[in-house]
């Protein structure tokens, strides 16, 4: 099964729910006035696409209706999905050009953080990567020996110590590693932690000097793993996790399990942030790279009857 069908099938339960509503709103609409638009930003909202962008939606989509001369609500959706695309269109792509590039990941416990690293791994292995995965989530064992499986799996070479090591040296030996093997990437899979945790976020600041201090010219991704089924409260923490350190990326989990995949929008046009990974499955090959078109059509293009 190609990934853009996996992606529509992910997305059935948000397509179903809030642009189902959609459809049927604009059905019941022979015209377009303001009435329509006023229904079309609430449903919006209510599929956590958040207030500011249903409202950046409906004023683009005001311009384009009128400029366009469209008289039909039901040609509206089609515009919707090519809106939904050029607002998710920028800076999806990971920058990894270096020789390592390395690509550290947070969030908090709960969210899928390490079988995330572990399928992101194996989606660069298959690209013909060398990659390096650094177990520096020292705190649970059980995070570890979770790695070592996916690197394992997936074709990684992996760094490890014991339970309650300094995360910051398994990192400084994942890089040594990585030079010595010619490693084309390295995964640095992180603690989970709180925005508000300073001991851990202290941690964190010190694996970021370790990397600058031996990698001062490589090319770095910082990437929050946020569970999509939370919706509103996944865009609340993106914000809290940018205060506190800088993120590059967001990879986005659970896709299929929720009927909140509005959230996309909200967390590229609300925080700046870029979606970089989704996953739509628990298959190793069902998370990928963010793909703002196809994302687009798989959500607000009506299946061909």
């Amino acid at each position: 099964m190609g990934f853009f069908k996996k992606l529509k099938e992910g997305l059935k339960k948000t397509r179903d729910s809030v642009v189902g509503q959609i459809d049927s709103m604009l059905q019941t609409f022979t015209v377009i006035d303001d009435e329509l638009f006023e229904e079309l930003e609430e449903l919006l909202v209510m599929g956590d696409v958040g207030v500011e962008t249903a409202n950046k939606i409906c004023g683009m989509l005001r311009v384009r209706v009128r400029e366009k001369g469209i008289t039909k609500p039901a040609k509206i959706m089609d515009e919707i999905a090519e809106i939904s695309a050029e607002l998710l269109s920028e800076n999806n792509a990971m920058v990894l050009n270096t020789k390592p590039s390395v690509i550290l990941v947070i969030g908090v416990n709960g969210v899928g953080k390490t079988t995330s690293i572990g399928k992101i791994a194996n989606y660069y292995v298959r690209q013909g990567k060398k990659v390096t995965l650094a177990a520096a989530d020292t705190f649970r064992a059980a995070a570890i020996d979770q790695l070592r499986i996916w690197a394992d799996r997936s074709g990684a070479d992996i760094v490890a110590q014991g339970e309650g090591s300094d995360p910051a040296a398994v990192v400084f030996d994942a890089i040594a590693s990585a030079k010595a093997k010619g490693s084309d990437i390295i995964i640095v899979d992180t603690a989970g932690r709180l925005h508000n945790k300073k001991h851990l976020m202290d941690e964190l600041s010190k694996i970021r000097r370790v990397i600058d201090r031996e990698l001062p010219d490589a090319d770095k991704e910082a990437l929050l793993v946020l569970d999509a089924t939370t919706g509103q409260n996944a865009v609340n923490q993106a914000a809290e996790f940018a205060k506190a350190t800088g993120i590059t990326g967001i990879v986005l989990t659970k896709l299929d399990g929720t009927a909140k995949g509005g959230v996309v929008l909200a967390i590229k046009e609300t925080l700046g942030i870029s979606v970089k990974f989704i996953g739509v499955g628990e298959k190793v090959d069902d998370l990928q790279p963010f793909d703002p078109l196809e994302f687009s059509k798989a959500l607000f293009v009506k299946e061909e009857e």
